[in-house]
């Protein structure tokens, strides 16, 4: 039993980093596209940066879902 034990936790382990690590580049690629707006400014059209802010958004809710996700299984595991 303490052997399944064990291998949970490293599986959790693996997925949480994995997680925090997509986590990680979603949030980097969001701030990208706010970068992209900020430096372009008023040389972008209204759709590009209509496609930027949806894009952003787009990775926002990726790294939200990562983050959420890594917190569900590590609630999971402390339950245990």
């Amino acid at each position: 039993m303490e052997r399944n034990d064990r291998n949970e936790r490293i599986e959790t382990v693996k997925a949480d980093t994995h997680d925090a690590i997509d986590e990680a580049k979603q949030r980097t690629m969001a701030t990208g596209e706010r970068a992209k707006r900020a430096v372009a400014g008023d040389q972008m059209s209204v759709g590009d940066r209509v496609a930027s802010h949806a894009k952003e958004l787009g990775h926002e809710v990726k790294a939200n879902l990562d983050e959420s996700a890594r917190k569900t299984r590590d609630t999971v595991e402390r339950e245990r």
